[in-house]
């Protein structure tokens, strides 16, 4: 018995009144994305970043040339306030990661570019990030894994507002 399961069956004992069934599911979820963010977080230190910061990398790499975009877009593509995002952008300036300028087609506006430097960490960074995803995932089998991202995009799809 897991320990969702004990937590279940103590539910199940104190309030029979109450379907602890959901927490099958929602527990364990729960649960694993802990374990997951913790295993993702130790690829992250190795390279001196937190999972923010990874978080603004990527989406500037993932970008493409000239690798660069507005610190609103960041925000949205990482799913945190704009408040948050300076900060994050304001320690990676800080760390030469990125740089800030003013946008040409609107003086008010910032663009946040990679620097060399964070193109070149955060393509290694990645490398190993995906590859600790891979041992994470083998624990399934691919038969699995591929019914479970099933599962996940629908379910995904039914609860999460449409993005932009």
């Amino acid at each position: 018995m897991d320990h969702v399961a004990r937590i279940q069956a103590e539910w199940a004992r104190e309030r029979p009144d109450v379907d602890v069934g959901p927490q099958g599911v929602i527990g364990r979820l729960h649960r694993l994305g802990g374990l997951l963010t913790e295993r993702l977080c130790l690829v992250y230190r190795r390279y001196g970043l937190g999972e923010g910061d990874f978080d603004v990398l990527a989406a500037l790499r993932r970008a493409g040339p000239p690798f660069e975009r507005a610190p609103g877009e960041l925000a949205a593509h990482t799913m945190v306030t704009t408040g948050a995002m300076t900060k994050r952008i304001d320690r990676l300036e800080r760390d030469g990661l990125v740089t800030r300028r003013r946008a040409e087609d609107d003086g008010r506006g910032r663009v946040v570019a990679l620097t060399p430097a964070g193109r070149e960490l955060i393509d290694r960074a990645f490398t190993d990030h995906m590859r600790n995803e891979r041992e994470l995932l083998d624990a399934l089998t691919p038969q699995e894994a591929a019914q479970l991202e099933k599962l996940l995009t629908a379910w995904l799809s039914r609860v999460e507002p449409p993005g932009p």
